[in-house]
């Protein structure tokens, strides 16, 4: 910094000499332009003074007077222009010389300035480079400083690196080993709940063989009295289905075996023989309590929503839990095969219905309907749901929109089609149930009762299979069935739930039905 200034005012003071020289060579450039002439006008005058004296001689020696005369004449005019000249010049060299004398003075002046300013300008400089000096060591102070804290940050923020370094690889080599006992305890759970499947089935194979044994007979069904209970050989047969609430039941199309499910986390299946229910199996797999079952078209497959958020499918014939679809983020209230039974619907607490495909297991669309959806069926392209927001909501497939919405006066609590596929049953916590045509999309029928209440989000209410009656339970445990030619209730059956029904179902040949409560109970009503 201070070899910077020290090169400025030496810039200055040469620009300054450079300056003055300028102007002082402007001044004396007319003075010497002037002497310059006043020389030649003298050599002129020598040469004019020398012609003179050779005229003069001339004369002295007899030349004409008179060209004498003359001569003398141009001289005398001569000598006066030269005296004009010549005064004019000297005037000229008057006001040359005062000029001479101010820029004298001037350059006198500007030569004190100078030596004045280089007087002070060591004191100024010296100053100048101590100030620069001082501030250079302060700033010098200040950047050590800082280096020495980004150091220790430095060497703190590595000592923190190591140590979450080490906590990384330590945390990866257990995560890597709990991921191992994981799969190991996942393959022995599957592998113990397909032996107790296996063992089950085989249990109810047993007094098939043993018929003509009533010893053996009798000690199998004791072996078996704390697994399963037959349900009662009467009208209304009756029995603890599951551990708890029975939300779901459901029969397989084309034969006599139904499944029912609950919040004890199974689907069992049972199968009528002489007005009565056997106990067939349980399908296990599930972490949290069944909401819906429903069969594919061949009864091969069971389809169940649970309330841990997923989906599964077993095989009906040896109890294998074959697909788990995840994706939701709430409660899976309804599930449903579509018509080619390559293809799940699934409705969810989480307000979305989604697409499976179960060739690639994995979700092919997503539709946010904007409200929790409690139930759904399905056409061949087209996607009905009930919902909380007491709209149904009918989807069409391909396009992932909604054709329609038709709000009834409570939440949806159950869907249902009969066997053509031309009306649709609702049932709502308005304690209706309406039967809406689909081909001119009005309400066709509206059933009530003096008793029946709606129990819950969830009740389900179903079509006999030939459509003419419908059947729904209420929540102080009567199963009303209504006649839906006259709309009017053609029987009412309260003896045997003792609380609130939440599901019912028909047999293929209508000569069944089924109820499930919030109880633990389910009752197979016959000769409907």
């Amino acid at each position: 910094l201070s070899a910077d200034l020290r090169c400025t005012w030496k810039r200055h003071i040469a620009e300054q000499l450079k300056h003055r020289d300028r102007v002082q060579r402007h001044a004396f450039e007319e003075i010497i332009h002037q002497y310059n002439r006043l020389l030649e006008k003298s050599d002129l005058q020598a040469v004019l003074s020398e012609r003179y004296q050779t005229d003069k001689y001339d004369v002295q020696r007899g030349h004409e007077p008179s060209r004498g005369d003359a001569l003398q004449q141009e001289m005398a005019q001569m000598r006066i222009r030269h005296q004009e000249e010549l005064t004019e010049l000297h005037k000229k060299r008057g006001e040359l010389a005062q000029s001479v004398i101010e820029l004298n003075n001037q350059i006198q002046q500007k030569d004190k300035e100078i030596q004045s300013n280089e007087a002070k300008s060591p004191r100024w400089s010296l100053t100048s480079e101590t100030s620069d000096l001082e501030l250079s060591c302060f700033l010098f102070q200040d950047l050590e400083r800082a280096n020495q804290t980004l150091k220790d940050e430095y060497d703190a923020l590595q000592i923190t690196f190591s140590a979450l370094e080490e906590k990384l690889r330590r945390t990866t080599e257990d995560n890597q080993e709990l991921v191992s006992r994981w799969m190991a305890e996942k393959a022995q759970e599957a592998n113990r709940l397909n032996a107790e499947n296996e063992k089950d089935s085989r249990w109810d194979r047993e007094p098939q063989r043993d018929s003509a044994h009533p010893n053996v007979s009798k000690l199998h069904a004791n072996k078996r009295a704390g697994l399963k209970k037959s349900f009662k050989s009467q009208r209304a047969s009756e029995s603890d289905a599951h551990d708890g609430e029975v939300n779901a039941v459901r029969f397989s199309p084309g034969s006599r075996l139904l499944a029912t499910g609950g919040m004890d986390r199974k689907v069992k299946l049972w199968e009528v023989v002489s007005g009565r229910c056997e106990p067939k199996g349980a399908l296990t797999g599930s972490n949290a309590g069944i909401t819906s079952i429903e069969f594919d078209s061949a009864g091969s497959y069971l389809l169940a929503a649970s309330n841990d958020f997923a989906s599964r499918i077993w095989t009906v014939d040896d109890y294998r839990l074959r697909h788990t679809l995840t994706g939701h983020s709430g409660k899976v209230l309804s599930a449903r095969f579509l018509l080619d039974n390559a293809r799940i619907v699934s409705g969810s607490y989480d307000r979305t219905l989604k697409l499976w495909d179960l060739r690639s297991k994995v979700c092919m669309k997503t539709v946010f309907a904007g409200s929790s959806c409690n139930d759904i069926v399905c056409t061949e392209q087209c996607v009905m749901s009930g919902h909380f927001d007491k709209k149904v909501r009918f989807w069409d497939i391909r396009a992932e929109s909604i054709v329609r919405e038709l709000e009834l006066l409570g939440k949806v609590t159950s869907l249902d089609l009969n066997h053509d596929r031309t009306e649709l049953l609702t049932c709502s916590r308005d304690d209706l149930v309406k039967i809406i045509d689909l081909r001119t999309n009005a309400v066709r029928q509206t059933f009530s009762a003096q008793g029946f209440k709606c129990g819950a989000d969830w009740t389900r209410v179903a079509f006999s299979p030939d459509g003419s009656y419908v059947a729904g339970g209420s929540a102080d445990g009567t199963l009303y069935v209504w006649n839906v030619l006259t709309g009017k209730v053609d029987r009412t059956l309260d003896k045997n739930h003792s609380s609130a029904i939440n599901s019912v179902s028909w047999s293929p040949s209508g000569a069944f039905v089924v109820s499930v409560e919030k109880g633990s109970k389910a009752v197979l009503w016959s000769d409907m």
